[in-house]
């Protein structure tokens, strides 16, 4: 009896190792950290994925936790995920803005983790939007408090929360250049001997940055209006960079539904203002932004806050999708 299940044993177990083999196989691909001349470094989103790549070069391998086409607010990290970030020699992350990613780097994280939020703070989410006349003076002269208060109320999009911080920093290049700087200060602590090539690219990156700033300030500098209509507060960093108003249809969350009252509000100040464009966003659906233009007689167009590549963006990148903003944006404004 034992004889003749030996060969059955045998085989079971060669099976079981092969298996085991092939989970091992598996995990080594996943976590970043294959090549033991490159530093591992994971992402938690596509913006701290190209800036981390862009530093880094040849000398990183840069795993990103939030896939193309999804939306990264809602990542939920699977078991594999958990283990990048604790196997990852640097974790680049924004604190506040994934709960998942927040959470495995307090558990696993430790001293390997980079959170863009200290290179310099975050604009309040009111930043850079549009409040009425709240902040300006009454036809008398003064200050109405109470009845800036009652505006701010009345023009606060849904969902927003006192004290709520806009993490969208990338869309003003200048920041995200300041960060390219500090990243490259981390990846050079992890690895000396390739410290000034970090800082190399990083001034490259700077460059290229500044070109793009350039190109938004000279291309919005004159415009027939100022104001633009959201699907949700996303750009406040970029409309205070180049002095513009958002009107958001939602706030910081694109999840959250704005009510009736909120909808009459941004209708009529889209009619207001002679909006020509109601922008939704590539990861979300367009349908109420489609419902306020069919209001207003306007068209839709994308306003992408570039939190993650859609699925279908082949080749492209922040530059390209930055470039593309430029042009919707002057296309919707009049700008000259």
């Amino acid at each position: 009896m034992n004889i003749r299940s030996t060969p059955r044993v045998l085989a079971a177990a060669s099976s079981a190792l092969l298996a085991l083999g092939a989970v091992t196989a598996c995990s080594s691909d996943e976590v970043a950290g294959a090549d033991p001349q490159r530093v591992d470094v994971v992402a938690a989103f596509y913006p701290l994925q190209f800036v981390s790549e862009r530093v880094g070069g040849d000398a990183v391998t840069v795993v990103n936790l939030a896939k193309p086409g999804a939306e990264p607010h809602d990542l939920e990290l699977n078991p594999g995920q958990v283990g990048q970030v604790s196997e990852a020699e640097l974790v680049v992350y924004l604190k506040g803005f994934q709960p998942a990613v927040d959470e495995a780097i307090e558990q696993n994280g430790g001293d390997r983790a980079f959170d863009v939020t200290t290179v310099q703070p975050l604009l309040d989410a009111a930043a850079g939007g549009h409040d009425h006349d709240h902040g300006h003076e009454g036809e008398d002269g003064h200050s109405h408090e109470g009845e800036d208060d009652h505006e701010k109320e009345k023009a606060e999009p849904a969902g927003e929360k006192d004290g709520a911080k806009d993490p969208h920093v990338w869309l003003d290049p200048t920041r995200l250049a300041t960060i390219a700087d500090k990243l490259a200060e981390r990846l050079g602590t992890a690895d000396p001997d390739r410290a000034a090539d970090y800082t190399a690219r990083a001034g490259t990156l700077r460059t290229e940055l500044e070109k793009l700033d350039a190109e938004f300030t000279q291309g919005l500098k004159t415009c027939q209006r100022r104001e633009i209509v959201v699907s949700h507060t996303a750009f406040g960093y970029l409309t205070q960079r180049y002095q513009l108003e958002q009107i958001g249809i939602s706030g910081l969350s694109p999840e959250n539904e704005p009510s009736p009252q909120r909808l009459a509000e941004v209708t009529e100040e889209a009619r207001e203002h002679k909006a020509t464009t109601i922008f939704f966003e590539s990861l979300v659906s367009p349908k109420v932004a489609e419902t306020i233009a069919k209001e207003v007689g306007a068209k839709t167009a994308v306003l992408d806050p570039i939190e993650g590549l859609s699925a279908d963006n082949t080749g492209g990148d922040y530059f390209s999708v930055m470039r593309s903003n430029l042009e919707t944006l002057r296309t919707a404004l009049g700008c000259s």
